[in-house]
């Protein structure tokens, strides 16, 4: 093999997640067998231990810019109403189940923080994918929208309002500032959201190794078929429902087929940093960020293999039932895919 032919992105690139996985399972196997090598100082300890938060930081700056506020007519109807559906019932759940049995509380050993976090926040790159196969051009562009739910702004903003954590106003401001100003850079020029777009995978890679670095082959084992749980419940009440309200709220004449809403049923990439940053503005909860941590990793795979299957048998069913509409009327101009990530 030559020098500098090992495939070594290619090989991350076909485990689904696998360019947010590979780094921290690595972050996990580095603290627990060398503990002592992270903990040397410097730069080395900055980046590989104790990084993490700046680097997410990061990604909600990159991931910001790729938010356009010009989107079509139906592009945009159509983000509004997959938005609407999967912050809503992504975060009621663990928002009510948190009210009702306290953040330490479990449901199948999935901890309200894990819930919170892993089914709010969808795939980006997985929905255009799958948008782009069984949609149509209206339904790709919505993506503008949905990728709003990037990062824990809904989901701080929820828990304040429902009382099941502490959010004072300026914090929750703090955790959404990086996401505006990139929004804002975005918009103003179009070269700007190129550059950054990158910025957000860089991120994604980097960050997750010191966030691995910060658990255990212990607290991974713990989280392993409650984990397999959450996706299948990200799955179930955040996807089919999305399916649903998709058919409902959007007119026939203006879709190819409504089994595209159940595309967000999905946990994104950038969701593993959720409980670190909720636990960072509210302590209380940080005695459970790492179980939920590795929980909502799971989440992120068990959704990225599943859901494409949810999509296709509500497809097929539409199909048999003959509410599909090769030739939708959507009146838009051909809209931008404001994201295209694929974890």
């Amino acid at each position: 093999m030559k020098m500098g032919k090992v495939p070594i992105l290619e090989t991350i690139n076909k485990i689904p997640g696998g360019l947010m996985v590979v780094p921290l399972v690595l972050g996990v196997l580095t603290n627990t067998f060398f503990p002592a090598a992270l903990e040397i100082g410097s730069f080395t300890t900055a980046f590989f231990k104790s990084g993490a938060l700046t680097l997410i930081a990061l990604l909600f700056f990159c991931s910001g810019a790729q938010i356009q506020f010009r989107t079509a007519g139906m592009s945009l109807y159509k983000g509004v109403v997959l938005n609407f559906s999967k912050v809503l019932f992504g975060v009621s759940f663990g928002v009510i189940f948190a009210k009702l049995a306290g953040p330490e509380a479990a449901f199948l050993g999935v901890t309200p923080l894990a819930m919170i976090s892993a089914m709010s926040n969808s795939n980006g790159g997985l929905y255009t994918a799958l948008a782009s196969k069984y949609g149509d051009e209206s339904d790709v562009g919505a993506i503008a929208v949905i990728s709003s739910n990037d990062g824990p702004f809904f989901e701080m903003a929820f828990m304040g309002v429902a009382g099941v954590a502490n959010i004072p106003l300026m914090s929750l401001v703090a955790v959404i500032v990086p996401i505006i100003v990139g929004m804002i850079l975005g918009n103003l020029d179009e070269r700007i959201r190129e550059f950054l777009k990158p910025g957000m995978f860089i991120a994604i890679f980097t960050f997750a190794f010191p966030l691995g670095a910060g658990l255990s082959l212990q607290t991974i084992i713990e989280a392993g078929l409650p984990g397999i749980v959450l996706g299948l419940m990200t799955l179930i009440i955040t996807g089919v429902p999305s399916y649903f309200i998709f058919k409902w709220l959007v007119p026939k004449k203006s879709r190819r087929t409504a089994a595209v809403g159940a595309a967000v049923g999905t946990s994104a990439g950038n969701s593993i940093a959720t409980p670190a940053a909720i636990a960072l503005v509210d302590p209380a909860w940080a005695p459970f960020a790492d179980k939920a941590t590795v929980q909502v990793a799971a989440s992120i795979i068990v959704t990225a293999l599943l859901v494409p299957f949810l999509v296709d048998f509500f497809y097929r069913w539409d199909l048999k039932r003959g509410l599909v509409n090769e030739h939708p009327t959507t009146s838009t101009e051909p809209a931008v895919d404001a994201k295209g990530q694929q974890l």
